[in-house]
């Protein structure tokens, strides 16, 4: 794959068109508040991994509508006694679920808590989930796929969904008691970088003890140049609902601006480790810098922007820096913890 986008020079310093809605602030903060009408109910219960050097519980909370949500907590066997552990809160690519049991325990195996939640709905492509999606919407006119689900109206939209339930999975891992609920990270690839950034900007004056974000190569920033030039991935499902649909665009649009990263990420205040991969055709690099760029903006406008950096894979598609990459943030959670 060619380099097909903006050249680096150009990247580093676009701006999105994506403006915030007027009401975002009022919109998340009614949608978090009956969130929180649900008690959390975080169960954690103890599961034959087959694992000597890791320890799992299997995790159930409550996410949207009080919905049951799935995940795993690994934790090192080696932990020591009364000294909760930092944790990274990991969010799932698109179409994956938790996995198997034992899949992926690579934080654990660092030393760090690993909280992973499941995504309602997925576990379709490759990795099993557990959860399902009950208050998926059957009224509104949908494109194969997830993203344009409930996308007639922001209250039904699916990642409203997501969203919540990612910003709960964060107050069910700070639950637990070997969790140092001071210390979290949020962390994902693709679909899970994007939620990432959500929760970062949506925990800012709402939730305490997120400390850092590591969106690696995020989705679901930049809705309308991701919708324009996207050639392959989830993008494409609205292009090809709006194809059909030919005048939902404008209203679209509007209710996709409330779940747009661009937005969400102004409002963040945690420092920040981007990553991004310069032939990417499923996240193309200028909607990640998009998001980069205005990550942090609103705090920046009020006293000081939160530390933020960018890891630019050139010559890699979706796929970025993975193993380079989690060494990457290996070294950048080793500083910033110490």
């Amino acid at each position: 794959m060619p380099l097909f986008d903006l050249p680096l020079e150009k990247l580093r310093g676009y701006a999105s068109t994506v403006t915030p809605p007027a009401d975002l602030n009022d919109f998340w903060d009614a949608t978090i508040e009956e969130a929180r009408t649900f008690a959390l109910d975080a169960s954690f219960e103890p599961v034959e991994n087959h694992l000597t050097v890791i320890d799992t519980l299997d995790v159930t909370f409550a996410g949207y509508g009080g919905a049951p949500i799935k995940g795993w907590l690994h934790l090192p066997a080696n932990r020591q006694a009364g000294s909760p552990l930092p944790v990274v809160v990991q969010y799932i690519g698109y179409s994956g679920g938790r996995g198997l049991v034992n899949q992926d325990t690579k934080w654990a195996q660092a030393g760090y808590a690993q909280f992973i939640m499941d995504t309602r709905g997925q576990g379709f492509g490759g990795i099993v989930g557990d959860t399902p999606d009950p208050h998926a919407s059957a009224g509104d006119v949908a494109y194969a796929g997830l993203m344009t689900r409930g996308a007639g109206s922001r209250e039904d939209y699916y990642y409203r969904r997501v969203y919540v339930d990612a910003f709960r999975a964060v107050e069910a891992a700070q639950s637990h008691p070997e969790v140092d609920a001071g210390r979290v990270i949020v962390n994902g690839i693709s679909q899970g970088g994007g939620i990432a950034v959500a929760v970062a900007g949506l925990a800012a004056g709402r939730l305490d003890g997120v400390i850092a974000a590591l969106p690696d190569v995020p989705f679901l920033q930049d809705f309308p140049r991701s919708i324009d030039i996207a050639p392959r991935g989830p993008y494409p499902e609205i292009a090809a609902f709006l194809g059909r649909h030919r005048d939902r665009y404008e209203p679209m649009l509007a209710v996709l601006n409330y779940f747009d990263g661009v937005n969400l990420a102004r409002a963040a205040t945690a420092p920040a480790l981007y990553s991004v991969a310069l032939m990417d055709d499923v996240c193309p690099p200028s909607t990640v810098f998009a998001s980069f760029n205005a990550y942090g903006g609103d705090s920046a406008a009020q006293h000081s922007a939160p530390h933020k950096e960018i890891e630019v894979y050139r010559f890699n598609n979706h796929e970025g820096g993975q193993e380079h990459h989690w060494i990457r943030q290996l070294e950048y959670l080793r500083k910033l913890l110490r």
